[in-house]
């Protein structure tokens, strides 16, 4: 069976599934816990006009995510009508995570993206990041790929340089 062909209409999926995207401080606790999504009301205050439809599919932490989510978030990005996908995701294990999907991306273009800083902060780098998410799931062809720093990666070709807080090419890690 050929798949749809995609039209610049389409509306763009997004599962959101936590990370520190979504974070809230708690000062009575003194600690960061995972809210809301935030994920409407940035796409609101960007007067994003392309059409999107937001799952929240998990609140957790990337460090807490295990098989079972994965194989979760890989099963609704396949069974999706979407063909292009936008996912939020904790950084700390976003590329396991890209690893899990990439079966599921032969006719699907299918992003991750996170941010170093709660969207809620005033710094964060989550609209940012987010935006490149969004144009990146409308030009980029079938695929996974995470978008962070101000780059589009492809998912397998990247990781996390934690000393840096960036991420980068595989290549670049020394």
């Amino acid at each position: 069976m050929t798949p749809p062909m995609t039209s610049a209409t389409d509306p763009i999926l997004v599962l959101t599934t936590g990370g520190t995207i979504d974070k809230l401080y708690f000062d009575a606790l003194s600690e960061y816990r995972i809210g809301e999504s935030i994920l409407a009301r940035i796409l609101d205050m960007a007067r994003v006009t392309h059409p999107v439809e937001i799952v929240e599919l998990l609140r957790k932490d990337s460090l807490d995510l295990d098989d079972a989510d994965r194989a979760l978030i890989a099963a609704r990005a396949a069974e999706a009508p979407n063909r292009r996908i936008v996912i939020t995701h904790g950084t700390d294990t976003m590329t396991q995570t890209a690893d899990a999907l990439a079966g599921t991306a032969t006719d699907r273009t299918i992003i991750l993206v996170g941010a170093l800083a709660p969207a809620r902060f005033a710094d964060s780098d989550a609209p940012f990041n987010l935006g490149m998410a969004f144009a990146t799931a409308q030009v980029a062809p079938p695929g996974v790929y995470i978008t962070m720093n101000g780059t589009v990666f492809r998912a397998d070709e990247v990781v996390k340089d934690r000393a840096r807080g960036t991420f980068v090419a595989k290549e670049s890690v020394g």
